[in-house]
């Protein structure tokens, strides 16, 4: 690939003009910004090298405290010709951030002052490093709330939630970060500062905020924002439901959202998920029918390792996850890793369990209640069994938690990952039928549906596998991955709905825009004409 290092003469005059304090080539700076948090960076830093990944580290981290320190990282890249990859907290997990032809990483996480709280018309101010849970904790403060609740609120800043288009957990009622979005202040590739202008609507031609929203770095550094918040709802009210199959789940959700309600958090698990990631904390397992299958003899099964493919039939399965998950989580997981064809073909029947679905009702008394009966009557139209608030209630508790599992994954010796895809009503049985077999022979598949919308939904896959080799691995993930992208390339559904773009889904981002990704580039070319800024990201050349 083309470079866009950092020339020694380049370097001179960012320490001449930025100081030393700000700009750091160590080793040490330069592999801690190497990787973000993809698999793929995990998958290089576990085999010992980045090769075949496409990771390299920069060649120095340059830590902006001001927005005049942006500007000049940026003149000194257009005329020395290095790139410039924005970073906030390194959180993304396709590779979005990651210097892969060298360069400067531009660490924002100075630029972390909360500018102005507007309560008359519920706006803030702020820049584009702070981080996610400051703010929250600064507007909580005030009675406020953003309303953004990513799972990656703690380790995260605003900054990335716009480069990336992303979404919280409560998408459904406060919307994604692109609705949040009011105002923005970039820096173009030319250093100049621009300010898109201030109103809650406008017919003034194109929506420059969009422009810039989700585009990860490559046409602008966004470096503040002003953003709509809500006031902090009055009451929160928690429904679980267990729906027969599929399409009576999602006539379920289709139903109370084109009714009018807006439930904050509606998430459907498929009966694997529901016994799996419910377990590891997400919700909680639905009680058995009956009584709870006994644990196996452990006479019958070999105490070390992965139990062999013969010692299950579908009906043992589905007890031992029900009754025995408990005391056999270490053997149950490396067995479902090593063999996921098991697993993957009980999906959508596992005997006792169905589709478990939870919503979360809040704000104002009157419409909270209004909108929790709503959800109720088309639980119940769609022949739900009503479980309590206890499941929703556990998922709220612990909302935060099951991506930091992950980690376990990887110390087993497997690796995990994420896909989130969405379309329309009419196309999500497809799209979920469509992507789940892509994955399912590369690793053990779950799926959750999460960000429902009046129109549509996302689907939440999660696929792992135990690792053999680092080659094997890694074109074992890859394959994973393009399988499933291609699939959703041929349902017409969106390649990403929250985690972005970057370098891993390049190739089918430039297949699913089709024609419309050389407007893009015609766009880029405008506004970088020396394509320093996150070059080789988004499918645009390097």
């Amino acid at each position: 690939m083309p470079s866009h290092a950092l020339a020694p003469s380049a370097l001179e005059q960012l320490l001449a003009r930025l100081g030393p304090a700000k700009v750091d080539p160590s080793p040490v700076a330069r592999e801690a910004y190497a990787r973000d948090l993809s698999t793929l960076g995990h998958l290089g830093f576990a085999s010992g090298s980045q090769a075949g990944t496409g990771f390299r580290p920069p060649d120095a981290v340059v830590r902006a405290a001001s927005v005049e320190d942006v500007r000049a990282v940026l003149e000194l890249a257009r005329d020395h010709g290095f790139a410039v990859v924005p970073w906030g907290a390194g959180s993304g997990v396709c590779g979005g951030s990651v210097a892969h032809l060298g360069g400067v990483v531009l660490d924002l996480k100075g630029l972390d002052r909360i500018l102005e709280v507007d309560h008359e018309s519920q706006l803030v101010r702020v820049e584009a490093g702070v981080n996610g849970q400051v703010l929250e904790d600064a507007l909580q403060a005030r009675g406020l709330t953003a309303g953004h609740f990513p799972s990656s609120i703690t380790c995260s800043t605003v900054g990335g939630w716009i480069a990336a288009r992303g979404a919280g957990q409560l998408s459904t009622r406060y919307g994604k970060v692109e609705d949040m979005v009011v105002g923005l202040e970039v820096v173009l590739a030319d250093g100049t500062l621009v300010r898109t202008p201030i109103a809650p609507r406008a017919a003034t031609g194109p929506d420059w905020n969009q422009l810039f929203v989700g585009c990860e770095g490559t046409l602008g550094v966004v470096v503040a924002a002003t953003l709509r918040v809500h006031r902090l709802p009055a009451r929160r009210l928690f429904r679980s439901w267990e729906l027969p199959d599929l399409p009576a789940a999602i006539r379920a959700i289709r139903e109370a959202l084109q009714r009018g309600a807006r439930p904050a958090a509606v998430r459907l698990y498929d009966p694997l998920d529901t016994l799996l990631v419910a377990r590891a904390g997400d919700a909680p397992p639905l009680p058995p029918p009956g009584a709870e299958a006994p644990p196996p003899d452990e006479d019958e099964l070999p105490l070390p390792g992965v139990w062999p493919l013969s010692a299950f039939g579908p009906r043992r399965l589905a007890g031992l996850l029900q009754g025995a998950l408990p005391q056999l989580k270490e053997r149950l997981e490396r067995t479902a890793l090593a063999h996921p064809e098991l697993l993957n073909r009980l999906t959508g029947s596992i005997p006792g369990v169905g589709w478990l679905l939870l919503f979360t009702c809040e704000g104002d008394p009157e419409l909270a209640a209004a909108e929790a009966r709503i959800t109720d009557d088309a639980c119940r139209a769609a022949g739900g069994t009503a479980r309590g608030p206890g499941p929703a209630e556990t998922w709220w508790r612990n909302r935060l938690a099951v991506s930091f599992k992950q980690s376990a994954v990887y110390a087993k010796g497997g690796f995990v990952d994420t896909m989130e895809v969405a379309t329309t009503w009419r196309d999500l049985p497809r799209l979920h039928e469509r992507v789940r077999a892509a994955l399912a022979p590369h690793g053990l598949v779950m799926a959750h549906f999460s960000h429902a919308y009046l129109d549509g939904c996302s689907i939440y896959f999660t696929f792992a596998a135990l690792q053999g080799d680092p080659a094997t691995t890694l074109e074992r993930y890859r394959a994973a991955w393009r399988d499933a992208l291609g699939a959703a390339v041929e349902v017409g559904a969106a390649i990403s709905h929250h985690h972005g773009v970057g370098l891993l889904k390049a190739e089918a981002l430039v297949a699913s825009h089709g024609s419309l990704h050389g407007v893009f580039r015609a766009v880029k070319q405008a506004l970088d004409p020396g394509n320093v800024l996150n070059p080789g990201k988004l499918g645009l050349p390097a």
